[in-house]
């Protein structure tokens, strides 16, 4: 019996070492190719439009990138279209946490005539392509003034039915029942039962839909190009559009430069949300 466990022994082993460089191996490659288009952007961003068309293509850095950011703060008002942006997205974060967060937990953990219904209405609107509304939310927005300014950008995706399904199904599984009977007992308020024993519990699911909410804010083009009548209102995403046959022809290394500048602050939101939920996912566990 020993001898057949000592000859098995050593072979698992080693399967299992074959495996997992096998894995790693796998994981690598993907790696790689998820990464080669970010790296490619960085190259065109250093090279001039005619360079990035030549054959064979460059595959590694130019000297032209100084040039590429300064004529691409020549061409649009990179910094002020940035600020609309941050504001814009920020604003529409800070108020989509609050509003979906506070009607899913109302959803997930209170009990009310007509709950079904409105939740189903709910997941009805989930299902109407956003395209659909974009007529009836110009005339609305034109019929309160607001065409032409931050506020048609802001109010309008202050809530999304997206964001209450997400954190309820987070907060149905996540704050439990006895925890909200104890704070009642206390005496605790709705409010204070929602900011005290909610909140902190589902911080990996609101970092999640903070990182969702702004890059698509911070992403929106087609919106934001209907309601933004003023230029000096344009978001980063339809100031960078305005590159497109500047000059007559598209300087593709002006373009690439700009899009990659308009990364920065996604990446830095991602990695403070990815901090987060890693963080707390990481106590949960300790725990």
């Amino acid at each position: 019996m020993a001898s057949i466990q000592g000859t098995r022994g050593p072979g698992r082993i080693q399967g299992t070492r074959a495996r997992g460089i096998a894995l790693h191996a796998v994981l690598i490659v993907g790696l790689l190719l998820s990464a080669f288009p970010f790296y490619w952007a960085v190259i065109m961003s250093t090279h001039t439009s005619s360079e990035i068309f030549a054959y064979p293509p460059k595959l590694l850095p130019g000297s032209h990138f100084l040039e590429n950011v300064r004529n691409l703060f020549h061409s649009v008002a990179f910094f002020g279209s940035m600020g609309n942006s941050l504001l814009v997205a920020g604003s529409v974060t800070f108020l989509v946490l609050f509003f979906d967060s506070l009607a899913a937990f109302v959803f997930a953990k209170f009990d009310f005539p007509g709950k079904n219904v409105l939740f189903a209405l709910l997941m009805l609107i989930f299902t109407v392509p956003a395209q659909l509304s974009a007529i009836p939310q110009f005339v609305i927005m034109a019929k309160l003034g607001w065409i032409g300014t931050m506020t048609s950008l802001i109010v309008p995706a202050a809530a999304n039915a997206f964001g209450i399904f997400w954190m309820r199904q987070y907060m149905k599984g996540a704050i439990h029942d006895e925890l909200l009977d104890a704070s009642r007992i206390d005496g605790a308020s709705f409010l204070r039962q929602y900011w005290h024993v909610a909140l902190p519990v589902v911080r990996p699911g609101l970092a999640f839909l903070g990182i969702f909410t702004f890059m698509g804010q911070w992403n929106d083009y087609a919106w934001p190009l209907i309601a933004l009548t003023d230029p000096r209102n344009v978001t980063l995403q339809v100031a960078l559009s305005q590159l497109n046959g500047t000059h007559g022809t598209t300087d593709y290394g002006i373009v690439v430069t700009g899009a990659l500048l308009a990364l920065i602050p996604l990446l830095i939101v991602f990695a403070i949300g990815a901090k987060q939920i890693i963080g707390d996912l990481g106590k949960g566990a300790i725990r």
